[in-house]
């Protein structure tokens, strides 16, 4: 099993950036992706999810309107597109497929996002 985020980086204020999470080892698409973050000195905070079928999306306050959770179960990938990123969305981004049925549960490593000028 393993999951595979990339396209963190450095961007300044106002800027965008897409995360993409690639799965391998397991039905993906039976998988809701979960997208967390965790900056310095902080809890790690939930960001985002959708469903396995991708109907159902659902962001936190603090990046709903700015953050888009997508999937193509087709490619196993799952994305986070950020736009308008601040300072504050400064964290490492992980990505986490969890299923509802057997509550089996995976991690990536995470990927860094740092939003500075």
């Amino acid at each position: 099993v393993h999951l595979v985020e990339s396209g963190g980086g450095l961007v300044q204020p106002g800027g965008s950036l897409r995360l993409s999470c690639t799965a391998s080892g397991f039905t993906f698409s039976s998988f809701y992706i979960i997208w967390h973050r965790q900056a310095p000195g902080k809890e790690r905070e939930w960001v985002a999810q959708i469903t396995g079928s991708g109907g159902t999306t659902s962001a936190a306050d603090s990046v709903k309107g700015r953050f888009i959770i997508s999937r193509d179960n087709a490619k196993n990938t799952a994305f986070l597109q950020m736009n308008n990123l601040s300072p504050e969305d400064t964290a490492v981004y992980y990505c986490n497929a969890w299923n509802s049925a057997t509550q089996d549960d995976y991690w990536g490593q995470g990927t860094q996002v740092t939003v500075a000028s």
